[in-house]
C-alpha cells in the first residue's frame, strides 16, 4: 500500500472548518498528488529553526485536524498561513543531504538496503524539492495549506 499526500494552498480568509468543503478543494486536481510513504521520516530528526518552532513535524503530517463524518477516514489537516511560512523557511534553509543522513539508516531497509540508496535518495530528494517549492510559493502568497493524506 502506498501513501499519497495532496496539498492545496488556500487564502486564509476563504478557509472553512468543514471536511466536506475542504475535500471539494481537491476535486479534479491530480496535480497536487505526491507519493509520500515515509517522507515525514526525512524531517522527523531535524532541528527546528528557533525555540518553540515545530516546522519539521509539520512538513508532511502536521496541521490542525478537521475530522470527517466517517471517523475511520483520516482527518484533513490545515496549516495556518503563519505555520506554512514557518515550514517554508525551514525547507528553504534545510540541507537535504543532512536530513537524508539522519534518516537513511531507518529508511533504507524498507526499500532494499544500501544497493537501493541512489534511487531512494533521488526519490526523496525530488519529493523534498517539490515540497519546498510548494511551501515557498504558498508562503509568498500568504496562503494557508490544506493536506489530504490517504493510502491507495
Amino acid at each position: 500500500m502506498s501513501a499519497y499526500l495532496r496539498l492545496r494552498a488556500v487564502p486564509s480568509p476563504a478557509l472553512r472548518n468543514s471536511a466536506t468543503w475542504l475535500e471539494r478543494l481537491f476535486e479534479g486536481d491530480a496535480e497536487t498528488l505526491r507519493r509520500c510513504r515515509d517522507q515525514e521520516r526525512i524531517y522527523a530528526g531535524a532541528s527546528p529553526p528557533g525555540p518553540g518552532d515545530r516546522p519539521p513535524t509539520q512538513v508532511v503530517l502536521g496541521g490542525r485536524p478537521v475530522f470527517r463524518a466517517d471517523r475511520h477516514r483520516p482527518p484533513l489537516l490545515v496549516l495556518t498561513a503563519a505555520q506554512a511560512r514557518g515550514v517554508a523557511g525551514f525547507l528553504a534553509a534545510a540541507d537535504f543531504d543532512a536530513l537524508w543522513d539522519r534518516a537513511r539508516d531507518e529508511l533504507l531497509p524498507r526499500y532494499g538496503g544500501a544497493t537501493a540508496e541512489p534511487e531512494m535518495w533521488g526519490a526523496f530528494a525530488v519529493a523534498h524539492r517539490e515540497l519546498r517549492a510548494f511551501y515557498v510559493h504558498t508562503a509568498q502568497c500568504g496562503d494557508a495549506v490544506v493536506k489530504w493524506l490517504y493510502e491507495a
